[in-house]
């Protein structure tokens, strides 16, 4: 059974035309607005660019659906303001929620899933038509073959920083005028070095120290994949009431605190058990799970299958 519509994709103020079937999974399938090369689904940039000289351009999805698995002929920024979902970048999923950053390359294949009031921004751009004399690979990662590290966190001082360049950005590569395209590259060079500076690694607590309590939250959280994690010492040590910040956690989130945990390491547990030959209770023991039995038990539950299931199955996959 399927729907069809159009997945509302909005790039420089404007309503792509990329129609989509939605099946009976709530799965969107792509029928026009895209490619299928060698079975792979490749956005274009003609759908999202306003010109053939455009280099930078912003694409909100407010809020995102279940997006199938796709590349690009153009690279993207991903920027999460708020609410939950699962995003499988390169076979790798993340469980991703407010703050979370990725650098996507065009030969990069990500998808969507799982979603929960996923508010999120994408800022496009090719890096071929960047004109600025701008150090853009020092500044962005994976960029002309520079180290690729795709995952980051961005608290909310940055955040804040962001959410104005990005709007600014917005307004820019919606205008025709002669100066908008070389505005727009000078405030995607402004954004990238904003989020250069405020960036960190998603469990680098020491980096959240001057940043908001939810986003120590979240790094606590990124760090305790293979370890208990106690909210009623963190409230201690932070001096914040425990039952005020599981509200905030789930107003910003939309999960649990709990369920985000369990979340991270049932991923954690998908990446382990498809890239390593660690077996499944070594596994368990790697993602906070004392018991293999009870690892097995949330992880069917969670996944729908047992872990060797999933093992054998990503890798026939793969």
């Amino acid at each position: 059974m399927f729907a069809r519509g159009a997945t509302p994709f909005f790039s420089n103020g404007r309503a792509v035309n990329v129609l989509t079937d939605i099946n009976a999974n709530n799965e969107t399938l792509f029928t026009s607005g895209v490619d299928v090369v060698a079975g792979q689904l490749i956005l274009r940039k003609d759908e999202f660019f306003a010109s053939p000289a455009q280099a930078v351009a912003v694409a909100d999805r407010y809020p995102q659906n279940v997006f199938a698995e796709h590349t690009h002929e153009f690279c993207e920024l991903v920027l999460v303001w708020r609410g939950n979902g699962l995003h499988v970048l390169n076979d790798r999923p993340w469980r991703i929620t407010r703050g979370d950053l990725f650098y996507i390359r065009a030969e990069d294949k990500h998808s969507y899933a799982s979603v929960n009031d996923l508010v999120l921004q994408n800022v496009i751009y090719c890096p071929d038509r960047l004109r600025l004399n701008f150090d853009w690979a020092a500044h962005i990662p994976g960029l002309f073959g520079t180290p690729w590290v795709p995952h980051w966190r961005i608290g909310s001082s940055g955040m804040a920083q962001v959410r104005q360049v990005i709007t600014q950005l917005e307004h820019e590569s919606s205008r025709s005028d002669a100066q908008a395209n070389n505005m727009a590259e000078l405030l995607f060079a402004q954004l990238a070095l904003i989020l250069q500076r405020y960036r960190y690694a998603t469990d680098n607590l020491a980096a959240t120290q001057s940043e908001a309590l939810l986003d120590k939250l979240l790094t606590e959280l990124a760090g305790s994949l293979n370890r208990p994690f106690f909210l009623d010492r963190f409230c201690e040590r932070e001096g914040c009431s425990e039952r005020a910040l599981r509200q905030q956690f789930r107003q910003q989130t939309g999960m649990t605190i709990n369920h985000y945990l369990r979340q991270l390491r049932i991923c954690h547990a998908q990446y382990l058990l498809q890239h390593t030959e660690r077996l499944i209770g070594e596994v368990a023991m790697q993602c906070g799970f004392e018991d293999s039995n009870y690892f097995s038990v949330v992880f069917n539950r969670e996944i729908g299958m047992t872990p060797g299931q999933w093992r054998q199955r990503s890798r026939t996959a793969a």
